[in-house]
């Protein structure tokens, strides 16, 4: 893969003006940007480097952009991958989120997100449960009884083991009297697969960010019965306004390779804010419904460290580490 570099201009000069400088470093310029995607095609990591890549290329941060998808396990695989073989490169970036901090918990990961460089968070989305269309849940309710009743006869379909959308299955499940540890979780390394097997029912319910299931809903393939916000989304109403007390949000952010020196991060940085700030990104945020949550360097630093903590603890207290 080819790398250029560019004079004082492009992104070394968007990194000085968007942050203050550091006496003696060199932001070095990009040409093509590498974004590495750690899940299948269709979900809202890969929606959310996606629309990124696109806001940054028409902001003018970078070039172009080359897309690597790699699925599985949270997340965990990719970020191995990233870990092992972008070493010191400043031309790269990863997307992650929630979903890997839990995978990590829950799959005992030997890497995590201490060993990337944190860029910025982008957003926060709140999840939407739903079931097919032809389902005899016709409420919340109808499954909070049939969760109780039976939990393991209730089959879920939802983004990675550990991640946002199993977390508020947990939750769920302890919130209405059913048992946490018993719940039937069918996880998928993409979106695609997850809307398939709900539309033809393989699965009892779903979960997912409300952004990657508003086209099937809107269509009337599945049947939305509550989101995890505090109050109704789309005039769907919330868990919450229905009596369960249960509120989960999924925040998703980008990070650096290990080991690039300071410049280069703040002048990825640079280019990542020169894209959320385009009104191909602010499209983005209002088509998938996602809540702009940025959050650069080291803020997002802090607040990685206290959400690792927060999930990590939600898993242990819902028994889903075995």
């Amino acid at each position: 893969m080819e790398r250029r570099r560019f004079a004082a201009t492009g992104l070394a000069a968007l990194a000085a003006a968007a942050l203050p400088a550091r006496r003696g470093a060199r932001a070095q310029g990009l040409g093509t940007l590498k974004m590495l995607i750690p899940a299948n095609p269709g979900g809202g990591w890969d929606q959310t480097g996606r629309a990124l890549g696109a806001a940054m290329q028409a902001a003018k941060a970078v070039q172009s952009v080359q897309f690597d998808n790699k699925g599985g396990a949270a997340g965990t695989i990719g970020l191995a991958q990233f870990v092992n073989a972008s070493k010191g490169d400043p031309n790269v970036l990863m997307v992650g989120g929630m979903v890997m901090v839990g995978g990590i918990a829950l799959n005992k990961s030997p890497v995590d997100l201490s060993t990337v460089t944190p860029i910025a968070r982008l957003t926060t989305e709140y999840e939407v449960i739903v079931v097919p269309a032809a389902s005899p849940h016709k409420t919340i309710g109808d499954l909070a009884r049939a969760l109780k009743a039976e939990p393991g006869k209730v089959s879920w379909g939802g983004g990675s083991a550990g991640g946002t959308d199993h977390i508020l299955v947990g939750l769920f499940a302890k919130a209405v009297g059913g048992d946490a540890t018993k719940i039937n979780y069918v996880p998928f390394k993409g979106g695609g697969e997850a809307v398939a097997s709900i539309i033809g029912g393989h699965v009892a319910a779903g979960v997912s960010g409300l952004g990657e299931f508003a086209e099937q809903i809107r269509a009337g393939r599945m049947r939305a019965l509550a989101v995890s916000g505090p109050k109704a989304i789309d005039g769907i109403a919330s868990l919450k306004e229905q009596g369960i007390d249960v509120e989960l949000g999924n925040w998703r952010g980008v990070f650096g390779a290990p080991g690039i020196v300071p410049a280069q991060r703040d002048a990825l940085i640079a280019a990542v804010k020169a894209g959320v700030d385009a009104q191909a990104w602010k499209d983005a945020l209002h088509r998938y419904g996602w809540d702009d949550a940025w959050l650069p360097g080291d803020e997002y630093r802090r607040f990685l460290d206290a959400d690792t903590k927060r999930i990590t603890a939600i898993i242990d207290s819902l028994g889903l580490r075995r």
